[in-house]
């Protein structure tokens, strides 16, 4: 295993650089999706290594239930400063997984509210209108199937304040964008890239990314349908200076309250149709930031494996059968 095992839970820094170009360079379903890709990668690899160096670090604490043969001096051997990693592994692994946990407790917890929220409303209504004057709205993933109950579908939310804000046009830009985040299931994305921020945090950059890669994506997709950029960028900046924080803030939102990305999506709808290019061409900031982040996940998928090799190959030599 030797240094290989730590690398994964570094090499995450490598995405980073691609992580604030994509914006300006890619299309945004093209970021979505490499980014998540990326962040999937790098934070199954940092966590395999968080298991690797904690079965090292298990075997030496006494009356461990593990073989005795797995704290012999050629599995120490394994690891540099196998005493002090190992130690260190087991709170941090535990922390990461608890985190994960409580992560998919509150999405599931945030799904399950909303769709008690819209019960109470005719099932065949969509959008479904809440009768509240505070302007928000936002979409409601469908539900998968279940034993003995058919997957329900998604559902856009909107307050009856955020209608009565919008003239239609603007109302038709909000319908559009909210049906591209159930379309594109921009909920899984989002998951995805939360998750792996939880196991890593060098990997939280990248959560940001994508979250505003898949408004990006969104706005792309309700201009494309109404057929007017410039009406979009008007209702994603009109609503956002009359939004106010939704109930269920996990949820993918027309327009957030929150000054930041805001106006960058208003100036990319001024601006003209992203590039649809599937790699930002390779002698530019954005080709090589994009080829550092895939040799870096690269290294880390292959450190992963090679260090998993190397402690199965060598524990399986300190067991006696």
């Amino acid at each position: 295993m030797g240094v290989f095992v730590f690398l994964p839970l570094v090499l995450p820094l490598t995405a980073l650089p691609i992580a604030h170009l994509a914006e300006q360079h890619l299309h945004p379903r093209v970021s979505t999706r490499l980014l998540t890709l990326l962040a999937a990668v790098l934070g199954l690899c940092s966590t395999l290594c968080l298991a690797l160096l904690m079965v090292v670090g298990t075997a030496q604490l006494p009356g461990n239930p593990l073989p005795d043969g797995w704290s012999d001096p050629e599995v120490r051997a394994a690891v540099p400063y196998a005493e002090v990693v190992g130690a260190a592994a087991i709170p941090l692994l535990a922390a990461a997984l608890a985190v994960c946990g409580a992560t998919l407790r509150r999405h599931h917890r945030i799904r399950a509210r909303a769709h008690r929220a819209l019960d109470v409303l005719p099932a065949g209504a969509d959008p479904a209108v809440l009768p509240d004057d505070a302007p928000y709205a936002y979409a409601v993933p469908g539900t998968p199937a279940r034993p003995g109950r058919p997957a329900g579908p998604g559902r856009i939310a909107v307050s009856r304040g955020m209608l009565r804000s919008l003239d239609a046009d603007e109302r038709r830009a909000l319908f559009a964008h909210e049906r591209a985040h159930l379309a594109c299931r921009h909920h899984r994305y989002l998951l995805a890239v939360r998750l792996a921020g939880c196991v890593n945090p060098l990997l939280l950059p990248l959560r940001s990314a994508v979250a505003f890669a898949t408004e990006r994506w969104a706005d792309e997709e309700a201009a494309r349908e109404v057929g007017d950029r410039r009406l979009t960028a008007r209702a994603v900046g009109k609503a956002a200076l009359i939004a106010r924080p939704a109930p269920l803030p996990g949820l993918t939102h027309f327009a957030s309250p929150e000054p930041g990305p805001v106006p960058r999506r208003v100036a990319a709808l001024l601006g003209p149709v992203p590039s649809a290019r599937h790699w930002p061409p390779a002698l530019t900031p954005a080709g090589m930031a994009a080829l550092m982040a895939a040799a870096g996940t690269a290294a880390s998928a292959l450190s992963a494996l090679n260090a998993a090799v190397a402690l199965f190959l060598v524990l399986k030599a300190a067991t006696p059968l």
